[in-house]
């Protein structure tokens, strides 16, 4: 999502990718850089009428939240994911070419 410079929406329900083998959501901190995947079966929303891009307004870092005091919300959505980020499979970056 992030990779194409769109929004993230329209988007699917989070049903709707959790059927097609999507469970994760990669998140990255549009503060610190760092990116995040998140679980979407453990979200507590209605699956068959939450779309993917509803969930970025819910989105905290942690590190940032911590260093300000209080919650850092600027997260961009980046992709949904089959398989978690792990060392062995370390997210994709996107940088905006320099101007």
């Amino acid at each position: 999502m992030l990779g194409y410079r769109g929004p993230a929406q329209p988007s699917p329900t989070l049903g709707d990718a959790l059927n097609a083998g999507f469970r994760y959501l990669e998140v990255m901190c549009l503060g610190c850089e760092t990116c995040q995947t998140v679980d979407l079966t453990i979200v507590r929303r209605p699956k068959a009428t939450t779309p993917i891009h509803e969930l970025e307004r819910f989105m905290r870092c942690k590190p940032c939240s911590r260093e300000r005091g209080s919650p850092y919300k600027r997260g961009a959505l980046v992709a949904l994911r089959r398989e978690p980020i792990s060392a062995a499979h370390p997210a994709s970056v996107w940088y905006p070419p320099e101007w």
